[in-house]
């Protein structure tokens, strides 16, 4: 009886091993699923978050075309409008058949080799996929596509910089040849060397969402370019004072920063290239900075002119922006405020600063990304919290963490410096020579939304006349071009037609 009662339990342990063994894999596979399912969702809502971010960038295409065409004159609105989208479509073409390999290529220090075109590495989610050509991006799980597109966006941002600071004389064929070499070759480089794995990223450098790639990139381009043009017509005298040239709309101006303020909810945060809670932080500290940046610009040009000026208070939000963008995920909101304050401040001695040493930029462009730029660049290892992204910058001199992040900064703000400089004379110099780079005299003085373009933005307003120049300030080319018979040389020259 015993035995057979041992013989039962041994049958029905064995039964329940085999039960068990054969129902093992299907619970494992459900496990497997389970985890499969849930990685697909990451990976789309994290392409999803990117691709919105990316349309909130593109959107800021629009911002600066406001900008620049509010702070410019009404003669020149349709040139505007017309730069601003054809450096986009430009840029597109440039971007995708050489920047984009340059910029996250596998390849050498300097440069990225492969990857042309976008050839060579299988569009999907899995982030291996992209070892061996863009290995420098592959640390994000969305698809290559939308990795393009979210860094079409930035190339795009970084052309249109140049734009406002060679605005009202450029000649329209020469704007678009630099804008592709910008965006092809220029940009990328740049970009390859701090986000694409190159010399600067290795030394541990670190501009989170572009201060230094996008914005001085473009603002110490535009330098160069406003250097080879020469200012407008009539803007200094030879006495060496400053005529104001005052733009035709100044609410159009206000409301393309608002549309560039809502951009950098794109721009900053979107850097992330996936959806994580630290879309929040880095959103906080973005909108503190743009805030004090126009406290700042506000309260020191009430200071030096005894009003607010609103143009110096709209350029101290996207000062305070653009500082912002290199550190936004690595430091606390109250260092947002700071870094934002000091760009509000500095962008208003910067504007003139430049239109001391007779350098024309309409819009304030070199002062707002160039030196702005620098500012949140170098800002970074100052003030940089290792405790907001573990494992990346590190702590900054600011909280006892050296100073070798500070010098690793300021190496890398005055090399990109140095290569704008060389790339921009090059750029700049060699379309001088063979197309040209600034309009006639008559040209600049009608206005380039005709000589450019045949057409006037505003073709139905009746134009009043505001002398914001007088006559005797314009080169004698201009004045000849400007008048049939020239009135008397106290008279003040009507220069700017507005629209009311």
């Amino acid at each position: 009886m015993q035995r057979r009662r041992t013989r039962t339990l041994l049958v029905a342990l064995g039964a329940t091993i085999g039960l068990g063994l054969a129902l093992a894999p299907p619970a494992m596979a459900q496990e497997e699923d389970l985890a499969s399912v849930v990685a697909g969702q990451q990976v789309a809502l994290d392409t999803l978050w990117v691709m919105l971010a990316a349309f909130l960038v593109f959107f800021m295409q629009a911002g600066f075309a406001y900008v620049e065409g509010g702070l410019t004159r009404s003669k020149n609105t349709n040139n505007i409008m017309m730069k601003n989208l054809g450096d986009f479509a430009l840029a597109t073409l440039g971007f995708w058949i050489f920047g984009f390999a340059i910029m996250f290529g596998d390849g050498t220090p300097l440069f990225g080799t492969k990857g042309w075109l976008l050839l060579g590495a299988d569009n999907s989610p899995a982030i291996d996929d992209y070892e061996g050509v863009y290995s420098s991006i592959s640390w994000s799980g969305v698809p290559l596509a939308a990795k393009f597109m979210f860094q079409l966006v930035f190339a795009g941002t970084a052309a249109t910089i140049v734009s406002g600071a060679m605005a009202e004389r450029t000649k329209f064929h020469s704007y678009m040849i630099y804008s592709f070499f910008i965006s092809a070759f220029i940009y990328p480089i740049v970009g390859h060397w701090i986000w694409g794995g190159g010399w600067l990223a290795s030394l541990g450098m670190w501009d989170f969402a572009g201060s230094t790639v996008v914005h001085s990139t473009g603002a110490w381009l535009a330098l160069m370019g406003a250097l080879f043009i020469g200012p407008r017509i009539g803007k200094y005298t030879k006495e060496g004072k400053v005529n104001p040239i005052p733009g035709h709309s100044i609410p159009m101006a206000a409301l393309g920063v608002f549309i560039l303020w809502l951009g950098w909810f794109g721009f900053n945060p979107g850097s992330t290239m996936a959806a994580t809670p630290d879309i929040a932080h880095i959103a906080l500290t973005t909108n503190l900075a743009a805030v004090a940046g126009a406290v700042g610009a506000m309260v020191l040009s009430w200071q030096l002119f005894k009003k607010a000026d609103i143009s110096m208070t709209l350029n101290g939000v996207l000062a305070g922006l653009v500082a912002i963008t290199a550190p936004c995920a690595f430091v606390a909101p109250w260092a947002a405020v700071v870094i934002g304050l000091a760009a509000g401040l500095l962008v208003v001695v910067s504007i003139l600063f430049f239109d001391k040493v007779r350098v024309d930029d309409p819009v304030g462009a070199i002062s707002v990304h160039g030196v702005c730029g620098a500012l949140g660049t170098i800002a970074v290892g100052l003030f940089a919290q290792d405790k907001y992204a573990p494992g990346t910058t590190g702590d900054g001199l600011l909280f006892g963490g050296g100073a070798s992040l500070l010098i690793h900064q300021i190496i890398g703000v005055v090399a990109v410096f140095g290569f704008c400089v060389v790339t921009g004379a090059i750029l700049f110099g060699g379309i001088k020579l063979i197309f040209g780079l600034r309009v006639s005299a008559e040209e600049e003085v009608n206005g380039l939304d005709i000589g450019e373009h045949g057409m006037e933005a505003y073709p139905d307003f009746a134009p009043t006349v505001k002398a914001s120049v007088p006559y005797e300030d314009y080169p004698m080319a201009a004045r000849k071009a400007s008048l049939k018979s020239e009135p008397p040389a106290s008279a003040p020259r009507p220069v700017e037609v507005s629209a009311q």
